[in-house]
């Protein structure tokens, strides 16, 4: 037992007693409600004494501590930046609801109002201003016996078309484009394009995966009628098969070469049908091309709505620049071309293009050198790096760079890196388990990569390619979005002079590129050129051009 003194106190006096208490009571009592206890009640003066029982309280200090944390941990959350030491992953900030563009561009996110979600931070650099479109915008306009013709075509049910493309996505893609065009030819339906399994990816992925194919159906159904599978009728007929179509073919070279035969069978089967139609065709032909291109080709919802979340990612900050960087193996070894970064590299290249010499594309009477200052070589980090210094990109200038792996690694991008920190591609953006279900699917793959840079503010190409060409006419196509075309035979020589200012050099650089940026350009004004990538005067118009139709 232990003893403990009360004290009672009067004006007068003051007495002291004694309580025995037990000893097991005492020791279960904290210091604090035991000097409460032996000290005399203190007069209350209103809210002081509550306020200073209250900091006196460790209890509240805890719980301080553990709100303040709370707060300064959602602040970080929802105001997460990349650039911050401890993450360069931009994947976690919250995402708005998926805004897809009800305008021209079926993957276009709207880019309206960046600068003011930047807070003005990108304003003052010219690099993110956009072309003067000219007032161009999409216009199918089809004739009357197009669409008196469409009525009888689609009703038709004795003419098949079966396609086999092959390639990459962006190869397959533009294969499809022509084999609606040459179904609407022959009067035929299509059946729905057969995706070849590339033998370099592996890809067995089919139409469906890829595109969206009832928004597909849907779309062509006043040109072409599109069938998932031949029906019961035309089960048991052998299609006529078709290896040897020409370059370029005209639509009445395809009618005088398969019509007959496809009325007598039934059926058609062609395949290698990339570039096989010529680019020279009707107006309204050329009209289906791009509401094939530009409409009825839509991705899978998954990976559109994955594409666009992305994207988001990527403009939290305000404005982006896409790059499509070339830089793979393949590529320095079709080119004929060297990376550039080490001779270790240099002589890998080497050595494959001397065991393998039937996989030179470029011409093989020409050096390594020669091929450069033609401009038929892939920009490397290096010469990326100097042309976006010299066209005037912020130093603070977000990247999303599309492609494969380069040859090199991550070493290969140093160069970029150094000097644009702010560099990802869809593994620096995506968490793994996002990414899972489009990996080791090469088209998948491609399609996201499609889907970002035709969403950017500025998008640029390190060496044209199918993916690169068609993103140009994508994005002319949408409003003419700022699109840099490096003119590299013009501007590699000013790059091998290491004589030459840096201040004069981004001179003649910028003056260089400054028709090469997405500005409206005329498809007929050169032979050849692909309407899905120059999409004015047959897919585009404006009141000028309206005004002269009508004459």
């Amino acid at each position: 037992m232990c003893e403990m003194a009360v004290a009672k106190g009067n004006n007068r006096k003051k007495h002291q007693s004694y309580i025995s208490v037990p000893s097991q009571i005492i020791n279960s009592i904290s210091q604090s409600s035991l000097e409460s206890l032996l000290q005399p009640p203190l007069k209350k003066h209103g809210g002081v004494s509550k306020l200073r029982v209250l900091f006196e309280n460790p209890r509240f200090w805890i719980f301080f501590i553990f709100v303040f944390g709370f707060l300064w941990m959602l602040k970080m959350w929802f105001n997460f930046d990349p650039t911050m030491p401890f993450s360069q992953n931009p994947c976690l900030i919250p995402q708005e609801k998926d805004e897809i563009s009800s305008g021209f561009s079926s993957t276009q996110v709207s880019t309206e109002k960046n600068d003011e979600k930047s807070g003005g931070k990108y304003e003052k650099s010219e690099f993110w201003k956009q072309p003067d479109g000219m007032g161009y915008r999409p216009c199918l306009d089809f004739s009357e016996r197009y669409r008196k013709e469409s009525g009888e075509i689609v009703k038709d049910r004795t003419k098949y078309l079966m396609v086999v493309v092959s390639g990459g996505m962006n190869q397959q893609r533009n294969q499809i484009v022509d084999a609606v065009v040459i179904a609407r030819i022959l009067g035929a339906a299509l059946v729905v394009p057969i995706l070849q399994v590339n033998v370099i990816w592996g890809d067995e992925s089919e139409f469906s995966d890829i595109f969206d194919l009832e928004h597909f159906k849907n779309v062509l159904a006043n040109d072409v009628r599109i069938v998932s599978s031949l029906p019961s009728t035309h089960l048991m007929t052998r299609p006529v098969e078709e290896k040897r179509t020409p370059l370029h073919a005209s639509p009445e070279w395809i009618r005088s070469r398969y019509l007959k035969r496809l009325r007598r069978d039934g059926v058609l089967l062609l395949r290698g049908l990339d570039s096989r139609l010529s680019k020279d065709l009707p107006s309204d032909l050329q009209k289906l091309r791009c509401k094939v291109a530009f409409h009825a080709l839509r991705f899978a919802p998954h990976i559109l709505e994955f594409g666009n979340k992305l994207t988001e990612r990527m403009r939290t900050e305000g404005p982006y620049l896409a790059l499509h960087l070339r830089m793979e193996k393949d590529v320095w070894v079709r080119t004929g071309c060297l990376p550039g970064l080490t001779p270790k590299y240099d002589k890998i290249i080497n050595d494959e293009r001397r065991r393998r010499p039937e996989l030179l594309t470029s011409r093989s009477n020409m050096t390594y050198h020669e091929r450069k200052l033609a401009g038929l070589c892939p920009l490397n980090a290096l010469d990326v790096t100097r042309l976006l210094k010299a066209l005037g990109a912020p130093k603070d200038t977000r990247i999303y760079w599309a492609g494969g792996i380069p040859l090199g690694g991550k070493e290969a991008l140093l160069p970029l890196k150094r000097v644009f920190p702010y560099l990802y591609n869809k593994e620096d953006l995506a968490l793994p388990e996002e990414l899972k279900p489009f990996q080791k699917k090469a088209s998948l793959m491609a399609a996201i990569d499609y889907i970002v840079s035709e969403n950017s503010d500025v998008f640029l190409a390190s060496h044209g390619g199918n993916m690169g060409h068609a993103i140009q006419g994508h994005r002319a196509y949408a409003g003419h979005k700022k699109t840099i075309t490096p003119n590299k035979r013009q501007m590699l020589p000013y790059f091998l002079n290491s004589s030459l200012p840096e201040a004069e050099f981004n001179r003649i650089i910028l003056d260089l590129h400054q028709d090469s940026i997405g500005q409206p350009e005329l498809r007929n004004s050169k032979a050849g050129r692909d309407v899905t990538k120059y999409p004015i005067p047959e897919c585009m118009c404006n009141s000028s051009t309206r005004a002269f139709s009508s004459i």
